[in-house]
């Protein structure tokens, strides 16, 4: 073999360290950024898929973000509906109260009076400062507009969803109108002590008759436990009609005799049920309870009752009004795109808003007012009454919304960031057990290739010992 001198050894060699030291690089970035991608040429395919979760992944956690923030607003409203509620509550208790004229003095009156007006001042600050980020909740910067409602045909019309993307026309139909529960008893007089019973939809109260009263005194004590049964009464002629306060089926008035060995025989008992309205809004059948009309379809969700007129044949005729997609409502975002806006509306909840046009509004019930304690306690409490329906309503309404549009927005996402995590992981996070045993490895090569390019070295400079 001949003996020549050459730097093949050397050469190869000190590709070898380069390559070796390229992959120890590679493999070092890979341990200290976490990640198995780190420029295109590690994994294209990967990066391409990394990059696509990724962009998903962002989205999510926007729409999560988004959602916990919707939950935070509402929530704020839930709370001071529970307060004005309690409130409402405790005005209706004072109406019944006052209701019982024979059994409250002039100045427990007068107290009641004033802690009504008390606590109408304290729902009018509630209202009027409960707010969110500086955004108003509850006085009606987030009602839902609607135009071109016939107020002799309906009123108090209440709008909690609509359409976010394009305007909504529904036409109103009565069918058959409302009824009230009436029970007319034939008798002139009492002709023997005794009493009665008189049940309505908001209880029961016992009326004492004494033998020959005449009917317009029977009249005035049943009238004087309206509030606490929600039956009035009346005396025509020979008769005396009792009817219930409210129109619908869940309104009743039932008379029973509570003393049955008394010998008067002029009372008979029995019963009555009211009829609800039956009305239909763009041909589809509503729910109805009275004269208030519940409506949800397509996207749309409200209630509004029908004024007595309407309801009596005195205003006639199909009604037609419009909601309108871009004007109020308080919308938001609940997914990652932009099908997934919903709007919940909530009207004001001021005093004059609370109650209906039918019965009255709550600010009336102030001191002065036309259903003041001294003026008219039985309407006082029918208005109570009112008030506290409208207001479980809204709160029902920001409670479903929560419970069923931003409650299921963030478990469906919480679910999706799950997963996303899980799949952006396997694509680009490191595996540091595998890449830590290929350091060492290359660590290993990285040695044996420095002391075999020392060795490469010797070999050629040993081909000079051959010239002495």
């Amino acid at each position: 073999m001949a003996i020549t001198v050459t730097n093949m050894n050397t050469l190869s060699l000190l590709n070898i360290v380069n390559r070796t030291g390229m992959a120890q690089s590679n493999t070092m970035t890979r341990l200290s950024t976490g990640s198995r991608i780190n420029s295109g040429k590690d994994d294209p395919a990967g990066l391409i898929a990394m990059r696509s979760l990724d962009t998903e992944l962002t989205a999510v956690n926007a729409a999560i973000s988004n959602n916990q923030r919707t939950n935070s607003m509402l929530n704020v409203a839930d709370k001071a509906l529970t307060e004005v509620s309690s409130l409402v509550n405790e005005i209706k208790g004072l109406a019944i109260a006052a209701a019982n004229a024979d059994g409250i003095s002039a100045d427990e009156l007068a107290a009641n009076q004033s802690q009504i007006d008390e606590a109408i001042a304290s729902i009018d600050r509630i209202i009027g400062t409960t707010e969110f980020n500086g955004k108003k909740l509850l006085d009606g910067s987030l009602g839902i507009q609607v135009s071109g409602v016939d107020t002799t045909k309906i009123t108090d019309l209440h709008v909690f969803s609509r359409d976010p993307d394009s305007d909504t026309s529904l036409t109103v139909e009565l069918q058959s109108a409302a009824e009230k529960a009436q029970y007319t008893v034939a008798t002139t007089s009492a002709t023997a002590d005794t009493s009665i019973s008189i049940q309505g939809k908001e209880g029961q109260a016992v009326i004492e008759i004494a033998a020959g009263e005449n009917l317009s005194a029977t009249a005035a004590k049943i009238n004087a436990a309206t509030a606490q049964t929600g039956v009035a009464a009346s005396a025509s002629g020979g008769n005396l009609t009792l009817l219930s306060s409210d129109y619908g089926s869940d309104a009743f008035v039932r008379v029973s005799i509570v003393d049955p060995n008394s010998s008067d025989t002029s009372f008979s008992a029995g019963s009555d049920y009211g009829v609800d309205a039956s009305v239909t809004v763009n041909g589809q059948a509503t729910a109805v309870d009275g004269l208030e009309v519940s409506y949800s379809a397509n996207g749309v969700s409200l209630t509004f009752d029908l004024t007595e007129d309407y309801n009596n044949g005195t205003t006639t005729g199909a009604e037609s009004f419009t909601i309108s997609a871009a004007d109020g409502g308080a919308t938001f975002q609940l997914g990652t795109t932009a099908d997934t806006r919903s709007t919940i509306g909530i009207d004001g909840l001021y005093s004059a808003q609370l109650g209906s046009a039918v019965k009255g509004y709550l600010s009336s019930l102030k001191g002065g007012g036309a259903n003041s304690l001294v003026n008219d306690p039985n309407q006082a409490a029918e208005i109570a009454s009112a008030a506290a329906k409208q207001i479980a309503k809204v709160q029902g309404r920001v409670g479903g919304f929560l419970k069923f549009q931003v409650g299921t927005a963030l478990n469906q996402q919480e679910a999706t960031r799950e997963s996303l995590t899980s799949a952006l992981s396997t694509i680009r996070d490191v595996d540091y057990a595998s890449e830590t045993a290929e350091l060492n490895r290359q660590n290993v090569l990285m040695q044996a290739s420095i002391s075999l390019l020392g060795l490469a070295n010797q070999q050629s400079s040993q081909v000079l010992s051959l010239l002495r």
